[in-house]
């Protein structure tokens, strides 16, 4: 399965829905990403068959190691990329909603030097779980 920045969404939304209160459902991801439960059920349907969640009887979702990775990925990403626009001068909204846009597209290593570049501004890097 290919992974495309809308699965990146995804993955990263039950990351942060799990930091945030412990346990995911779909419905959870559903407003979340504020998208309809049929798409959320499709969703984790292929995520489930590809070994990137995994789902419990009661419907709570687990991310498997390559799910994790990869929404711990984007997730860093975003994180650094909001701190740095906001050290930029960017307002709190508008860095956030801008880190989304531009997590997924940003090279390896355009990252690192902005990554490089956040670090000599004092930017709180961010590498792996929070």
């Amino acid at each position: 399965m290919n992974i495309y920045e809308s699965a990146e969404d995804y993955l990263e939304a039950i990351l942060i829905l799990r930091e945030r209160q412990g346990m995911v459902r779909s419905i959870d991801v559903v407003h979340q990403l504020e998208l309809t439960k049929p798409s959320v059920s499709v969703a984790m349907k292929r995520f489930r068959e590809n070994g990137y969640i995994e789902m419990d009887a009661d419907g709570y979702i687990t991310l498997l190691p390559p799910g994790e990775e990869i929404a711990q990925r984007i997730y860093d990403r975003h994180k650094l990329l909001t701190q740095f626009l906001i050290c930029l001068g960017v307002s709190e909204d508008a860095a956030a909603a801008d880190a989304c846009k531009i997590e997924h597209d940003l090279s390896e290593e355009t990252y690192a030097k902005i990554k490089e570049h956040a670090l000599k501004c004092g930017v709180k890097i961010f590498d792996g779980p929070a």
